[in-house]
Order: structure tokens, then C-alpha cells, then sequence
């Protein structure tokens, strides 16, 4: 798919733009990026000349210097206008790059996985998901394997059993795990383009994404129990500046949210999710209980004061006012309730197989932004 490809070729590569072209064209849009149309292929001619084919080239290369990866990540979990076929012209047109740069082979390592997911059946346990597995899955796109992994791919595996022995979304996130896994893949090198190395981290990243999504849901559940426990014994508000809400939020609208989030995830067309306001939640959540951290660590800490019932005082002094929540929080509380509000009037999607949870991308740095681009939906 380049420019230098011979004359005879002109029509298998105009062809393989026009697959690509309503795909990419739709990105644009999605994420307001900044491209003229392709005149040729937007008017879809039939025959075009050499000079079409390579201005269609350069309209494609353009698009893939400006598509990142955590859109392309989030284009194609939400937008039903690729299938199969489409992830297949995606994976044959990133392959058949002669220069992979990082950005690109991180693409090509997400739609693998993207392809496999959509293949591997329902009801599939981890353990029969193994290399000869995903090698006949994907055979039709990298090729024949041989099943005998070099060594240095065995680091994977120590990653998969560190994720499994997780017990928190924080576990995963904070342990190091998913930082060994990027580590890997980045050694690689020109390493990673080997069918058997193609096969090896499409696995890698199905079962990691497998991982992820069971500590998330129960997160989920966990902070759900605790809210529960907490309206037991009469505790109406509880302090969560650190999941970046107020310091007296009302326990009735955490479940609003968190039920939200609930039904986000499992919905098709889920793409991402607020990770780390979910695992400061939680932590607020054990911290109220008083079996957080911090109360652990400190046998004489005294509970949270906020997590006092939030009604007026025996002196008849009003109670204080609950503190605004930031405004970054207050954005996202908002679109968590809406889709909780409307759920009596409207079906809940269908729960989709942990096969289809949505990727997840997690910063390296201490800081959290909800509205980066990386964390937005």
C-alpha cells in the first residue's frame, strides 16, 4: 500500500482504500481532526489514475499520523461500522508498512487482541485459551506458526500469573504488572512482528484485558457492599475528595454512580471508564469502614468525620453544608447518573463476555486528568 507499489497493482491498492477510507473518514469526524477529504475516494470512482491512487496513499499515511492510539481504541469499541473485515484491512494495512514505528505497533498489538476477542467464543476459559489456540484464530493474518516460543516470550506468562494474583483494580494498576507487560513489548523490538511473537501477545493482551475487567467489576461490587454497610449504620455521607468528589457526598448518589458505571461497563458499547476515580472511591469507601489503609497503619486513628449521618446536631446547630465537588467530578458524576436515571424508562444493553471489555490504558504518571484524552469515553 504505498506509492512505489508497481503500476499493475494500481487497482487491488485503490480497492483497499476504498475499504478503508469510510473508516477513516469517520474517525476524522468522530474526533474532530482537522483532514480534507480524499475528492477520489469521497466520490468513489471506479477507475482511477495513477495519481489518484497516490494521493489515496498519502490521504491514508496523513491519517495515520494523526489517529492516536487510544482513539483508534475507542472508534472501534463503540462504532459499529467496522466488523471483521474491517479489522482485517486495518491489521493488513499496518502490517504491510515497511517502517513500524511504536505508535504503530501498539495499533497492530490492539487489533489483534480486537479480532481475537471478537472471535473467541463466550464461555472460553483462560486456560484454553493457549498459543495454538489464537495461532489457528489467527492463521488467515499473520500466517502458518511454529508453536515452539523462543525463551524470552516466557516473560508474558510471569506477567499473566502477577495479574492473576491481583485482588484489586489498584493491585493491577500500581503493582508494576501492566508496566512489565509494556516492558516486554517494547523489547521486543523488530522482535514482535514474528508470527509466533503476533500470536504470543494477542494472548497476552486477551487474558490481561480478561483480568481487568473481573477486578473491575469487583470493585464495582465491593464499593457497592460497602455502601450498603455504611446505610446500615445510619451514615449518610462519607468523605471522598479523593476520588475527586466532595468531602460530605451523599452515599445515595455514590450507588447512583457506581450502578452506572456498572451497567457502562458491561454495555457494548462501552470504551472506557473513569479508572482512577473508581479505585479512590473504593479506597474512600474502606477508609469510611475504617479498614483502609491509612487505618491499618495507625491503630489510634480516629474514623472520618465525615462519615458521621449528615443531620443537624443535638444543639440544633444546622449541620455544615456539603462541600462542592470539583468541577472535573461533578462532570462525571453527572454523566454516570443520566444513564442510571434512565434505565427504569429505557432496556439495559446486554451484558457482553469479558472478551469484549474494553481496553484499558492506564498513565505513568502519579497524576489523574479526567478529561485528558487518554481517560474520556
Amino acid at each position: 500500500m504505498t506509492p512505489s507499489t508497481p503500476v499493475q497493482d494500481l487497482a487491488t491498492q485503490w480497492n483497499f482504500a476504498r475499504r478503508l477510507y469510510p473508516i477513516y473518514f469517520e474517525l476524522a469526524r468522530e474526533f474532530a481532526i482537522d483532514v480534507k477529504p480524499c475528492a477520489d475516494l469521497e466520490a468513489g470512482v471506479d477507475t482511477p489514475g495513477k495519481e489518484a491512487v497516490e494521493q489515496a496513499n498519502q490521504w491514508l499515511d496523513q491519517m495515520d499520523t494523526l489517529v492516536q492510539v487510544h482513539q483508534l481504541r475507542q472508534f472501534l469499541q463503540t462504532s459499529s461500522l467496522v466488523n471483521q473485515d474491517g479489522l482485517v484491512s486495518l491489521l493488513q494495512h499496518f502490517l504491510a508498512k515497511p517502517t513500524k514505528t511504536d505508535v504503530i505497533r501498539d495499533k497492530i498489538d490492539f487489533l489483534l487482541v480486537q479480532y481475537f476477542s471478537q472471535l473467541a467464543p463466550t464461555g472460553i476459559n483462560d486456560t484454553e485459551v493457549d498459543l495454538a489456540y489464537v495461532a489457528q484464530a489467527l492463521e488467515s493474518i499473520v500466517g502458518p506458526v511454529d508453536l515452539k516460543p523462543p525463551v524470552w516470550l516466557n516473560a508474558l506468562d510471569r506477567v499473566l500469573e502477577s495479574a492473576r494474583k491481583c485482588r484489586s483494580l489498584d493491585e493491577l494498576l500500581h503493582g508494576g504488572v501492566l508496566e512489565q507487560g509494556r516492558k516486554a513489548k517494547g523489547l521486543a523490538g523488530e522482535l514482535f512482528y514474528l508470527p509466533i511473537a503476533l500470536v504470543a501477545f494477542t494472548r497476552f493482551g486477551y487474558l490481561m484485558r480478561r483480568a481487568f475487567f473481573r477486578l473491575m467489576l469487583g470493585d464495582l461490587n465491593l464499593i457497592l457492599d460497602g455502601l450498603t454497610e455504611l446505610e446500615d449504620k445510619g451514615i449518610e455521607t462519607i468523605d471522598c475528595r479523593r476520588a475527586q468528589f466532595s468531602a460530605q457526598e451523599p452515599i445515595i448518589r455514590l450507588r447512583m454512580i457506581c450502578q452506572s458505571w456498572k451497567v457502562m461497563f458491561q454495555a457494548e458499547y462501552s470504551s472506557g471508564s473513569p479508572l482512577r476515580m473508581l479505585v479512590d472511591l473504593r479506597a474512600s469507601v474502606e477508609n469510611a469502614l475504617g479498614r483502609g489503609k491509612a487505618a491499618e497503619s495507625d491503630p489510634k486513628a480516629k474514623p472520618i468525620a465525615a462519615v458521621k449521618p449528615a443531620v443537624a446536631p443535638a444543639g440544633g446547630k444546622p449541620a455544615a453544608k456539603p462541600a462542592p465537588a470539583k468541577a472535573s467530578a461533578a462532570a462525571v458524576g453527572q454523566s454516570a447518573v443520566k444513564p442510571a436515571q434512565a434505565a427504569a424508562s429505557k432496556p439495559v444493553a446486554k451484558p457482553v463476555p469479558p472478551s469484549a471489555a474494553p481496553e484499558f490504558e492506564i498513565s505513568s504518571t502519579p497524576g489523574w486528568d479526567p478529561d485528558s484524552d487518554a481517560q474520556k469515553k
